[in-house]
């Protein structure tokens, strides 16, 4: 529909030519009705009167640029299917015991990243990422504030948060990663003694899981030692918009989308926290399956 009014509206159709209005005038009620426009607004904001589509540069090079490499993104991605689970042979992936998720050596590392806090809804918390020293891990930093917003809404404030981007395949597909082959997540942090939350989130199925998400503590003991941390997969607990939920069951391990870090102890003041590496780590001698009780939800009679 979008590309239907670009062409009625394309440059070649304003040289003085008017047939394109009588089109229009045609399509005008079709158009209208179609999805255009955005169906959701912050409140207090101006109803948005233009078209989703007018926001758009179209541009033939930079299409065709585009394509080329989205097909050369697809030409990879088939290579590394053909060869085996991520690219890797089949031996290999089944004998891995460990995996380098995310270092961070550079600022193309960092830009895989995306940090927010409680500045999106008023507060005043500050959070900031760049690299340490020697460029040898990823140094997260700032200022949390439990100061709640005075918009007569929100009620709690005071987080900061880091966020990996969602992996995306060529032409904007989504795309997961599969860590079934793991049973525990393998960092490397030096922290200020500070407790945060690690959080994982998978695809959700239906739209209202968005917000679904597993968790669980990470707590650094502060000093100038790196410390290794291991945490299994089967004691995250599953939540949903900030509340632990009854029914329990364990990660989805082959949809995974992003993993996150968040700071919200509700105690004023600066903090740090720097990341070496996030990896993965099979641990042969870790057995246990899920560490919280599961229940039917519906018990039978």
């Amino acid at each position: 529909m979008a590309l239907t009014v670009m062409l009625l509206s394309g440059a070649s159709f304003h040289g003085g030519c008017c047939r394109h209005k009588a089109l229009l005038s045609l399509l005008g009620p079709l158009l209208s009705n179609s999805k255009l426009y955005s169906s959701y607004r912050r409140p207090g904001a101006k109803p948005e009167k233009k078209l989703s589509w007018q926001n758009a540069d179209f541009n033939f090079k930079k299409g065709i640029d585009h394509l080329k490499t989205q097909l050369s993104l697809l030409k990879k991605e088939t290579q590394d299917y053909l060869l085996g689970p991520g690219g890797h042979p089949l031996s290999q992936h089944v004998l891995e015991q460990t995996k380098v998720l995310w270092q961070f050596r550079s600022q193309e590392d960092l830009n895989e990243w995306v940090i927010s806090s409680d500045a999106e809804i008023g507060g005043k918390s500050e959070v900031y990422l760049k690299l340490g020293r020697n460029n040898q891990a990823a140094l997260l930093y700032g200022t949390l504030n439990t100061e709640v917003p005075r918009d007569g809404e929100t009620k709690y404030s005071g987080y900061c948060s880091m966020r990996s981007k969602l992996p995306l395949g060529s032409f904007s597909r989504k795309k997961y990663y599969d860590w079934t082959n793991f049973n525990s997540l393998y960092l490397r942090v030096r922290g200020d003694g500070r407790p945060w939350m690690v959080n994982i989130y998978t695809d959700p199925y239906f739209s209202h899981q968005k917000d679904d998400l597993y968790s669980y503590f990470m707590f650094t003991r502060g000093g100038p030692y790196w410390e290794e941390i291991k945490i299994p997969f089967s004691k995250f607990f599953f939540s949903s918009r900030g509340r632990v939920q009854d029914n329990q069951h364990p990660v989805w391990l082959d949809k995974i989308r992003t993993l996150g870090f968040t700071i919200g102890d509700k105690v004023d003041g600066p903090f740090q926290l720097e990341i070496d590496f996030i990896g993965l780590f099979n641990d042969r001698a870790h057995r246990e399956e899920f560490a919280y009780e599961t229940y039917d939800k519906n018990t039978p009679v």
